[in-house]
């Protein structure tokens, strides 16, 4: 499938999943995620984190809230 972007994050989920149905049933799950690095600055260990909103569809997100 040509024009679309993949990117695998591996983080912390930053709290419970909320699970909802939207007009005409479609489900929908979201979260944060909490992606860090950790790199030298100047002789320093410096951690940047940064917070992610990610929102899972339909039977996705039915597998991933039974899960």
């Amino acid at each position: 499938m040509s024009g679309v972007n993949n990117a695998i994050l591996v983080g912390h989920v930053g709290k419970d999943p909320e699970f909802k149905l939207l007009d005409g049933g479609i489900p929908v799950l979201t979260f944060p995620l909490a992606t860090s690095e950790i790199f030298r600055k100047t002789g320093n260990k410096v951690e940047h984190t940064e917070w992610h909103n990610i929102v899972i569809w339909r039977s996705l997100a039915e597998t991933a809230v039974r899960l």
